[in-house]
């Protein structure tokens, strides 16, 4: 077997001072802001295959989460190849936005910093440290410093949960803004396919999130997470009702923030 190391425990259940500096926030952080300057060392294999599985078995993704705690003493990835990969869809998605709402090229490098800057990492970080908060302070079993969720494991959730929202909206979506159906558009058939994909892609994104709390054994009632597909529901079918076309507020926001 290959020699491993584990964090050394005293009989008084402490881990010692060097162990206890290496499991530091701040030092899981510097690993893995250092690793994203070594391309050789991300596994794209293992984040390609987290990806496929998010759509299809999500579950599965969040069993791998629960490994590394018990191999590495830490939930959140300490790999960057998924969030290097999740920012090539992201830039892409955008680009083509740019191109099927007919924009400049300064004006798609504007909707590219934009949707980067503020929709994946503002957003992200402002959901992440929300969740993180609400968990630790009203979810947990038995409120400890021992059994907390990690900041970077938020994020990471919202990450994957991001993940296929991002494809549908930002990818699949694009094929049918000015072709098939022409989501684009007031007429029935146009925003009930864009609204669909909408609720397709949130319900995605709830679904995950509370997944990926649910796996950690230390919190309860992770149910209520689930609570807002009673909101995304009545909201569906408000907008099919009234005639709500998603899709077409999109693309007027995306068009009028970058002139």
């Amino acid at each position: 077997m290959l020699p491993t190391s584990s964090p050394q425990i005293h009989r008084n259940g402490s881990m010692n001072t060097r162990d206890a500096v290496r499991h530091t926030a701040g030092a899981k952080r510097y690993k893995y802001l250092r690793r994203l300057l070594h391309f050789r060392q991300m596994d794209f294999e293992f984040a390609m295959w987290q990806m496929l599985y998010l759509f299809t078995s999500p579950q599965k993704v969040y069993r791998n989460f629960q490994y590394r705690k018990q191999t590495k003493d830490q939930w959140a990835r300490d790999d960057p190849a998924f969030l290097v990969l999740l920012s090539v869809w992201l830039c892409v998605s955008t680009v083509g936005f740019g191109l099927v709402l007919e924009m400049g090229f300064v004006e798609t490098l504007k909707l590219l910093l934009w949707v980067v800057f503020i929709d994946c990492i503002g957003v992200g970080l402002l959901i992440s440290t929300l969740m993180w908060f609400v968990t630790n302070k009203y979810l947990q079993k038995h409120p400890s410093r021992d059994y907390d969720v990690e900041w970077g494991y938020a994020f990471d959730v919202h990450l994957n949960a991001f993940y296929p929202l991002l494809v549908i909206l930002h990818f699949l979506q694009l094929f049918f803004i000015n072709h098939v159906v022409v989501i684009n558009s007031d007429w029935f058939l146009g925003y009930f396919v864009g609204n669909t994909l909408w609720l397709i892609a949130i319900g995605y994104y709830i679904y995950i999130t509370f997944l990926g709390y649910n796996a950690l054994p230390f919190l309860k009632n992770t149910v209520v997470l689930l609570y807002p597909f009673a909101l995304l529901g009545l909201l569906y079918v408000l907008s099919i009702s009234l005639g709500w076309n998603f899709t077409k507020g999109l693309c007027w926001f995306y068009k009028h923030r970058v002139q």
